[in-house]
């Protein structure tokens, strides 16, 4: 199912953006469309992988306080990578709607 879903929005944010590459002006929506897709989908991904990342993490450190330290080391990195999708789903958006 979950392949079913990522495929359909892969779908959502290509398909606008592909057929967007004439100038004329009735396509020029789908830059906008798929811009939105772009970097809504992509905080909206980001921010649940950093809450399941977060919830983990300090499920982790309640169980086991000793390695708080390490934990947190690694939850850091992680978070940092997922914030990187967002950053990347961004900078999609902003060359669709620079593109023409």
């Amino acid at each position: 199912m979950k392949k079913v879903i990522l495929t359909t929005l892969i779908a959502l944010i290509a398909v606008p953006a592909f057929a967007a590459t004439n100038a004329d002006a009735t396509s020029a929506w789908a830059l906008f469309v798929g811009a939105g897709l772009a970097i809504g989908l992509a905080g909206l991904g980001a921010g649940v992988g950093m809450g399941s990342a977060i919830r983990g993490g300090l499920e982790g450190i309640s169980r086991n306080p000793g390695v708080a330290g390490k934990i947190f080391t690694y939850l850091l990195v992680g978070v940092a990578l997922i914030e990187s999708i967002a950053i990347y789903g961004l900078v999609v958006s902003l060359i669709l709607l620079f593109v023409k």
